[in-house]
């Protein structure tokens, strides 16, 4: 038994949850694969993975010895592209997971240009608003916006989204353009709500004119957990939004949405990249950070603080 084969074969189908997937992605028959696993399990004495006609579920063992060999493999292809010969030219697969919006904005249009650069790393790109475990989903990197409350894990600020307030003009034919935040609290005003997914409960925004300051949470007929539905929701009238400069712009130019209580300044929101501590930074995920901090350079600047107001 060849131990590499074997403890890729295991990762490849917790991973992909089949057998047949496992084969497929390792270019060999699901016998191989099976034999391998068979093989893995008598070296180790103990069993992996229960499996019948209908259901595979990783044992307690099977999870312990899923999260090193992943390590390994991932230290294994590090040093590889470590080597001289190969560091100038990262490869592998690399697993990352990036707000909806920036990847459909920002990220996905830009790939091409990543590509150009590194042809030989895979990328797997998670695209979420939600809370992302970067060890259990065995994930390299997250993009996220705001501040990283998981001290565990170490974040590189690369960005700042400036904020502004918008609606489509249905809305405001229908409820009027409100002349001050309170407006938003307790008129016949609506927003529309984003849940937060550290919390579960829509996010309340910070709004300073001259010395005045005042925190809106609004009144919501209607609350997503996702940055697409959010403005989806928006542009069909559904509420005001608070949106980043980059996805209004296109709406405000074909006329989609208006600008709100442009008196008003909001904090911008910071945008970091985030990885496991414990995990070294492979050459492959080091490059895909710096290519994101230098796109976000053009289409988001860090100013000096967080709680700057522009």
């Amino acid at each position: 038994m060849d131990r590499f084969d074997a403890m890729q074969a295991f990762v490849r189908v917790v991973e992909s949850g089949s057998f047949t997937k496992a084969a497929d992605t390792m270019h060999v028959s699901k016998t191989t694969v099976t034999q391998l696993i068979q093989q893995l399990e008598a070296r180790l004495r103990v069993k992996l993975l229960h499996r019948t006609t209908r259901r595979l579920k990783v044992t307690a063992d099977g999870a312990a010895y899923y999260e090193r060999a992943v390590r390994l493999l991932a230290d294994m292809d590090d040093a590889e592209t470590s080597l001289s010969s190969a560091s100038a030219a990262p490869r592998g697969r690399l697993r990352v997971d990036v707000p909806s919006p920036l990847a459909r904005l920002i990220l996905v249009p830009a790939l091409p240009d990543f590509h150009a650069r590194y042809p030989d790393i895979q990328l797997d790109m998670g695209v979420s608003d939600r809370i992302v475990d970067l060890i259990g989903d065995n994930v390299d990197c997250v993009v996220r916006g705001g501040e990283i409350e998981d001290q565990s894990l170490v974040a590189r600020r690369v960005g700042d989204l400036q904020l502004g307030v918008y609606a489509s003009p249905s809305y405001l034919n229908r409820a009027g353009s409100p002349a001050h935040p309170h407006e938003l609290e307790d008129s016949h005003h609506r927003i529309v709500g984003f849940l937060w997914s550290r919390t579960g409960k829509t996010f309340p925004y910070t709004m300073r004119r001259g010395a005045e300051e005042v925190t809106v949470q609004g009144r919501y007929v209607l609350a997503v957990d996702d940055g697409n539905a959010y403005l989806a929701a928006g542009l069909a009238g559904m509420g005001v939004l608070w949106l980043p400069h980059y996805m209004a712009r296109p709406h405000l130019s074909s006329g989609e949405l208006a600008p709100l209580l442009q008196d008003w300044a909001l904090y911008p929101m910071p945008m970091y990249v985030a990885y496991p501590p414990n995990r070294h930074v492979s050459a492959k995920a080091r490059v895909f950070i710096d290519w994101v901090a230098a796109l976000l350079e053009k289409h988001a600047p860090p100013v000096n603080s967080s709680h700057e107001l522009p």
